[in-house]
């Protein structure tokens, strides 16, 4: 049975408030583009220009229309992780490509995802086989059906975006001046975690993401424990949307610096499971010193719902520039969403 999708949060409707309609590619007068001006280098873009352009050379007049959108556009704020009908996202999907061009978009995503970050987001695709293998959606989810999308003229100067994208998987990343400056909102969602039965049997793709997270719970003496779990029912969904990515950074829980050293390791190698390892080492260098940039003791740590195996879970961490948020759609912690924002610089946007 699919659990329906209709990507509210829980008990929060969808906002677009990020102000502004499309501005024409690679121009500057969209208010984004001030904001992008001051946001914060992270690693140069001269791999993802390469790659991208040498991408969009390859592609028919009508394909590299489908994958061509404005900068700082509708399109461009309104990424999204969950199911759309036929869970088509815009760009162009895989699917559409041919050998030689998906080769060309495997190595636009190579000069940002790390081997482990790669390995995250081809799991999160084979997932989609898995199901409609069972008959969940057989004719409309394919491993493929996975979408590239550049908004902009990918150029030296001049700002412009590139965005991987389908269900259960969203990854942004926004260049100014040549420079990376943003690599979220993020991610890496799944249906069935853990996969039983079947040619993939055995496959578990948000391993690290749960095990530690419980291990860390778990690990909390009665009394922190209770102070950061604040409700005794799991998220059912992540409170994170386009247009909303910054309405949740109010911080709960138990602030980390009330942890011991082991527990405050546990922590923070969670934040980077979800903030690092994904990024290829000169990103990875960069988001590693972003997330700890604020106040590393003021981080939050809370927890929703039980700590049982193959039982649901959430958890949410909040620092002074992110979110971190973890929810189970299902009983059994089989149908996860997560994701990552960089709170001081959504979609390149600071302010």
């Amino acid at each position: 049975m699919t659990v329906p999708e209709s990507g509210k949060a829980a008990g929060i409707s969808r906002r677009h408030v990020l102000a502004g309609g499309a501005a024409a590619a690679g121009a500057i007068t969209h208010p984004l583009c001030n904001a992008l001006a001051a946001s914060p280098a992270l690693a140069p873009a001269a791999a993802l220009l390469q790659q991208t352009r040498a991408f969009l050379a390859m592609l028919e007049p009508e394909k590299r229309q489908a994958a061509s959108f404005p900068w700082a556009g509708k399109q461009w704020r309104d990424w999204n992780y969950y199911g759309v009908t036929g869970f088509i996202k815009p760009g162009l999907r895989l699917e559409q490509m041919t050998p030689p061009q998906k080769a060309a978009a495997w190595a636009v995503i190579g000069t940002l995802l790390s081997p482990a970050g790669l390995e995250k987001a081809r799991n999160v695709m084979t997932l989609q086989d898995v199901l409609a293998e069972r008959g969940d959606g057989r004719g409309q989810r394919s491993s493929e059906r996975f979408s590239l999308s550049v908004f902009g003229q990918p150029a030296e100067t001049g700002h412009w975006g590139f965005r991987l994208e389908g269900h259960h998987l969203t990854f942004s990343v926004a260049v100014a001046s040549n420079q990376i400056v943003s690599v979220t909102p993020s991610s890496f969602s799944v249906n069935p975690n853990r996969v039983t039965s079947g040619r993939h049997a055995g496959l578990v793709t948000l391993k690290a993401e749960e095990t530690i997270a419980r291990r860390l719970f778990a690990d909390l003496p009665p009394k922190l424990a209770e102070r950061a779990r604040l409700s005794p029912r799991a998220l059912d969904n992540i409170l994170s949307d386009a247009g909303s990515e910054r309405a949740n950074r109010k911080k709960a829980g138990l602030p980390v610096a009330d942890l011991v050293a082991g527990q405050r390791d546990l922590a923070w190698e969670l934040i980077e499971t979800f903030a690092v390892e994904h990024l290829v080492s000169s990103l990875a260098a960069a988001q590693k010193k972003r997330v700890r940039a604020g106040d590393p003791a003021a981080v939050h740590f809370a927890w929703y719902g039980p700590n049982t195996p193959e039982t649901a879970l959430g958890y949410r961490l909040i620092g002074d520039s992110f979110v971190i948020e973890f929810a189970s759609v299902d009983p059994a912690a089989q149908h996860l969403h997560t994701i990552y924002n960089d709170l001081d610089n959504v979609l390149g946007r600071r302010g």
